[in-house]
This record gives structure tokens, sequence and C-alpha cells, in this order.
């Protein structure tokens, strides 16, 4: 495994010898691009790696790839890098749906519950009279509002425990992406997947609820919306991903 260093000067990787080898044959990197084998702190071109000596294309654009200094027209113009092992922004956003779903559908035995109580009081209503709450058993709304919580919680577990331990919540393993460490590409576990990515993220969405009426209707919804809308950056990392220093690839 080896780190390289891109044509925009950033370091990229883990990635494998496969991977650079392809990306030489395929003009995307070259043997003068700067690279150190993992546990190493030495950088070396390479053509100076045995696994690299036997030679490859010429140097093209493209990532990652080495910009020389100067040429007869003067300065290369540098290309922007793309990390090639970054998940598709399209299955991200998937793989989001799919959980949220997922949460909705664990609520809805709970709601149907609750919802066939509340229509015990819809025709005083529509008569123009005040809901008489005694036609409510108290009872089986606790058991709805049990269920809901049931629900959710189960879901949530499920989903804890596969990010822990996978980097994968269940959209993610059914679009084949997961979440890892940017500093070494390793399965970033329950503080960095779970507890920072996702936890700390709601919470501080419930927090700005704090602000009445709106913190509801506007601050956390912006506050999701600019999370979700850094995925546009270059390095397609969001707000979750700057704190809990992750990102998501493709497996």
């Amino acid at each position: 495994m080896f780190t390289i260093i891109g044509g925009d000067g950033k370091e990229y990787g883990p990635v494998s010898t496969d991977q650079i080898r392809g990306w030489v044959a395929a003009g995307r990197a070259n043997l003068d691009t700067k690279a150190r084998a993992i546990g190493s702190e030495e950088w070396r071109r390479l053509a100076d790696f045995p696994e690299f000596s036997a030679g490859g294309p010429p140097p093209m654009s493209g990532f990652p790839t080495a910009v020389p200094a100067s040429s007869a027209t003067g300065a290369v113009p540098q290309t922007a890098a793309v990390d090639p092992t970054l998940a598709h922004r399209g299955r991200r956003l998937g793989a989001r749906v799919i959980d949220w779903f997922l949460v909705a559908l664990s609520l809805i035995p709970g709601f149907s519950i609750i919802t066939n109580e509340i229509m015990k009081l819809v025709p005083l209503v529509l008569q123009g009279q005040p809901p008489d709450f005694s036609l409510v058993d108290q009872t089986t709304m606790l058991r709805g509002g049990g269920m809901i919580i049931m629900g959710w919680l189960v879901v949530m577990l499920i989903q804890l425990v596969l990010l822990s331990l996978r980097g994968q919540s269940i959209g993610k393993i059914l679009l084949g992406i997961r979440v890892v460490k940017v500093a070494d590409g390793s399965r970033a576990g329950f503080l960095h997947a779970w507890l920072l990515r996702e936890a700390l993220m709601t919470v501080c969405g419930f927090l700005v609820c704090i602000v009445p009426l709106l913190g509801f209707l506007m601050l956390r919804p912006v506050f999701h919306l600019v999370d979700w809308l850094m995925i546009m950056r270059s390095d397609q990392r969001c707000l979750h991903d700057l704190i809990a220093g992750t990102k998501v690839v493709k497996l």
C-alpha cells in the first residue's frame, strides 16, 4: 500500500500497487509521481520502487499526476485532483434515503395505532365541537407511543452496530459504499462512523430547535441542508465528515 502526491500537491491514499499500476497504464499517473510506502516516511519517485520500475506510459494530465515545474511554453497548469476512491454523490444520497425509509417504516405500526385513536375526534371537530379527549383510550395511545420508540430504537441499534463494525449502514451496504477515516483509509469504528458522524449531528439538529418557532421551522432545516450541500466540495466531504474526520468511498 502506498500514499501518493497528486498534481495539486495533496496526499492520496492508502492505495494498492495494482491501483497505482492502473493509473499509470491509463496515463493518470507517471513514474515521476511522488509516493511513499505505508509505514515509511521517505518520499520517492514511483520509478524508484521495484513494483513500478518496469516502465510506463508518458506523463498525462489527470489524477494523480506529477506536474513538472516548467516546460518550453512555461508552467504547466494543474488539473483539479479527484480522489477516484470516493463514492458517487448519487449513491451517498441514495443510501441516506434508504436509511430514512427504514426509519419511517419502523414507525408505521405505532403511528397507525395512535392515528386510529385520534380519528375518533375528527367527527366532533368537523361538526365544530371541541374535541372530547375522553373518547381516546389512553392505554392504547401509550402502547402506540411505545411501539414508535421501540421501532426507532431497533433500527438505530442495527445501524449503530453496522456502522461501528463495517463503516456501513443498511443503505450503504445495499449501494456498495462505506465510511472510512481520511487519515489512513481504515475502518471508522464507533467513534468516527457513528458517534461523531451521526449522533452528534442529530443532537446539533435538535439543539437549534431551542430557538422558539424559527428553530424547528427554519434553523434545523437550514443546518441539515448546509451539511448536505457541502457534498458538492471537491473532496465530497459534508460537515459531518469534516467533524468526524471521515470520507465515504466505494467498495
